[in-house]
Parts: C-alpha cells; sequence; structure tokens
C-alpha cells in the first residue's frame, strides 16, 4: 500500500497525457454544467497529493472539479460502515481488491454497466484478464472498474547470493530453501529469507505454486486440502531450521538493505524504498518471478473505482473514470505514485518495456491470481497468519491447528 515515486519517461508520458485528455475530450464531451460540478473521491492510504496532481488536467480540459479524500486502509470498513448508513458517501471511490466484496454486499455502488457498455475506455476488454468484469463483478452487473495492480515478485541481493556461490536467483520452491540453508551459514544474525508474518498472501502463494487452491468449487475458503498443509508444512520449515529472523517488528527494507535477508518477496512498492534508502546498493539487487512448485503463480492485487450509489453526478464519475482509464493516465500515475497500471496498453508500452524491472512485474501478472473474494477475507485471513505464527513461533501441533483453523474459518463463511 505504499507510496512511491517512479521515473518512467515524464516527457513521453506528458506527451501522451495530451493526447488522452483530448481523446477523454471527445468521448465525453464538457458541458457548460461540468463547471459547477465537483466530485468528491475517497483514495485510499496516503495518496491524495499524488491524485490531486493527477486530475489537475482533468479538471482543465472538462471544468469538474475535484475534492480527494484520503481514507487510511485501516479505517475503509469503519468509514463504509459510517457513510452507507448515514447516506453521506463519494461520488466515486478507491476499492482495495480484499475489500470489494465488503463494498458490493453493503449496496454501497451503483450499477454502471450501461454507462460502461457505451465507453469504449471502460470496455473489459482493455483491461488485466485477471481483473475482468465477470471476477470482480456479480453476474450482469459492473459495480466498479479495474484502476491499478499490484503484484509480488523475488527481491535478491546479486552481491551477497554471488559471495556464497549462488549465481543466479531460485527459480524453484525447493531452490529457495536450499539457498536460504547456504545463505543462513554465513553467521550470527544472518538469515536465508524473510517472512513477514503480517502478510496472508505468501501461503496462499506458496499453495497455488504447489498446484493447489485455497477455495472449493462453490468459491468458499477451504484450508482443509493437501496442498494449503504441504504449503504450511514449506512456510513452517523455514522457522524449523532458523532460516528467517522471529522478531514481529524486524523491518524487511533494513533487513535487505543490511543484507541479513538477502531473499525477500514484496511489491513493486519496495523498489523505490531501495532506491532512495540504499543507494548505494545500486547494481547490487535485482527481482526474479517467484520461485516455482509446479507453477510461478503470484499475488494478483490491487484496486478499482466505484460509483457511490447515491451520486447526483453520474454523468461527471463516469468522465472521471474514463480518464483515469486512459493509458496515458495509468502511466502517468505510475510516475507518480509507483502503481502498476491495469490497462493492456499501459502494461504493453514502451515506458514499462525499457524497464527490466518493470518488465518482471509485468509479466507476474499475467498468471497472478486474486485472493478469495469473499466478504469474511478479512477476518480468515486474521485467524490464518495468528494459527500458522502460533505453529511457527510458539510451537503449537501444525496439523491440530490447521484442522480447528479449517472449522473456524468454515463457521466464518455461514
Amino acid at each position: 500500500m505504499n507510496s512511491v515515486l517512479r521515473s518512467v519517461g515524464a516527457g513521453a508520458i506528458a506527451l501522451g497525457m495530451a493526447v488522452a485528455l483530448a481523446a477523454c475530450g471527445s468521448s465525453t464531451p464538457s458541458t457548460a454544467a461540468d463547471s459547477d460540478v465537483t466530485l468528491k473521491v475517497w483514495v485510499m492510504g496516503d495518496s491524495s497529493t499524488n491524485f490531486t496532481s493527477l486530475v489537475k488536467d482533468f479538471t482543465s480540459s472538462t471544468g469538474i472539479k475535484v475534492a480527494v479524500q484520503a481514507i487510511p486502509w485501516d479505517n475503509v470498513n469503519e468509514k463504509l460502515t459510517t457513510a452507507v448508513a448515514s447516506g453521506n458517501g463519494p461520488d466515486l471511490t478507491q476499492i482495495g481488491l480484499s475489500q470489494l466484496p465488503s463494498f458490493i454486499a453493503s449496496g454501497a455502488l451503483k450499477d454502471i454497466g450501461p454507462q460502461v457498455a457505451n465507453d469504449p475506455a471502460l470496455a473489459d476488454t482493455n483491461f488485466l484478464d485477471g481483473m475482468s468484469s465477470a471476477k470482480l463483478n456479480p453476474s450482469g452487473k459492473v459495480l466498479s472498474v479495474p484502476w491499478i495492480s499490484d503484484t509480488r515478485v523475488l527481491f535478491y541481493r546479486t552481491d551477497i547470493l554471488s559471495g556464497a556461490g549462488i549465481s543466479a536467483p531460485p527459480a524453484t520452491l525447493t531452490e529457495l530453501h536450499d539457498d536460504a540453508v547456504t545463505l543462513a551459514k554465513r553467521g550470527s544474525g544472518q538469515y536465508g529469507y524473510y517472512i513477514p508474518q503480517w502478510d496472508s498472501p505468501l501461503p496462499i502463494q506458496f499453495t497455488w505454486s504447489m498446484g493447489g487452491d485455497i477455495t472449493d468449487p462453490t468459491g468458499k475458503v477451504d484450508f482443509g486440502t493437501p496442498a494449503f498443509h504441504a504449503a504450511v508444512d514449506y512456510y513452517a520449515s523455514f522457522y524449523r531450521e532458523k532460516l528467517v529472523p522471529t522478531e514481529s517488528d524486524f523491518d524487511q527494507t533494513q533487513g535487505f538493505v543490511s543484507g541479513s535477508t538477502p531473499l525477500m518477496v514484496s511489491g513493486p512498492y519496495l523498489e523505490q524504498t531501495i532506491k532512495t534508502q540504499a543507494p548505494e546498493l545500486a547494481g547490487k539487487w535485482g527481482v526474479a518471478p517467484l520461485p516455482a512448485g509446479t507453477s510461478s503463480t503470484a499475488l494478483l492485487a490491487g484496486s478499482t473505482m466505484g460509483v457511490w450509489k447515491n451520486s447526483t453526478h453520474v454523468d461527471a464519475d463516469l468522465k472521471l473514470l474514463d480518464f483515469l482509464s486512459q493509458p496515458e493516465t495509468q502511466l502517468k500515475w505510475y510516475q507518480l505514485n509507483g502503481d502498476l497500471p491495469t490497462t493492456k496498453a499501459a502494461l504493453s508500452g514502451p515506458a514499462l518495456a525499457n524497464d527490466p524491472i518493470a518488465q518482471t512485474y509485468v509479466k507476474a501478472l499475467q498468471t497472478a491470481r486474486l485472493l478469495p473474494l469473499v466478504p469474511a477475507w478479512d477476518k480468515i485471513s486474521t485467524e490464518m497468519l495468528t494459527d500458522l505464527n502460533k505453529i511457527v513461533l510458539s510451537g503449537a501441533d501444525q496439523n491440530a491447528t490447521l484442522n480447528q483453523l479449517n472449522q473456524n474459518v468454515a463457521g466464518l463463511q455461514h
């Protein structure tokens, strides 16, 4: 969720922005009444300043003003509940994919299917296949459209791996474990890998990469599968063999910069953090696809944008959605905030094609998968992490704990 800055060819993007604005204007022309409209937009996290900068050209082109309010990620559910109860919501809102089921279940979002059908910029085929309308929305409705994407890759220290006799980043789960064993032999306080104890997607990604899943045919979460149990055993092996730090407040960036944890899975936001905090590491680190079991399958995360059910400015909302879906706008947002685009045109364009690190992200997105889109996912993932930490940190019996977890999760989905 971190905000970062990216440099992706500002000159080319600026030229493209002019084209995008012209296209936006031609498909959604401004009217005299637009100058009287102020859209209230919720954005999540700490990106309000950058979003305000992004939409300046939109306001100049259309006359529609945009008032941006930042909602901390931790407060989203509370804010949603209050706004639904009071009827006082925004016109347009960013929605994290993990929270999309809650927004849909609350009835907070307007079905914009008829309007989207008449706007080529919002056509489903423009966006990542993994974020298609069929996957994100109830059948026959369009309650939001893709906005930004996110995924996970393996960050590695080339200098430290080379010094330990490892010539390339691990390409398989077996190699990841074996390399972690080698790297942990460097001495006291040195580890091979880093597992964030707050990162619920990691054990799910291990499950996917082993060819399994965590949902049953009805779409309910099921942690009782052999693949998930195998993934947990693999996950726990790094703790059993003392290959990862156990401090709950371990700083992943500092661990990577110092070299104590030279292998770690993270998102694109980490790239600029490393560049900003440790420019001396230039040329000493890289990114690679997630190590594979039967496949290399990463998380598909990100956000959509939805129109609030009570918005009285739906035409203006659609104009802003059109603007945000232009490839040039999405590349500008990548430059401003470090969030990957969701449009295929932006992802395949020269601005990202000429960046080898960005290409690793783009490749991961092609086969990345969504976490279960169920309303109880926040509670389910919290319970899963609590029980995993009981196993790896407190020595709880693995099978008994996982069996109890699966029973508890079944109860959360009734």
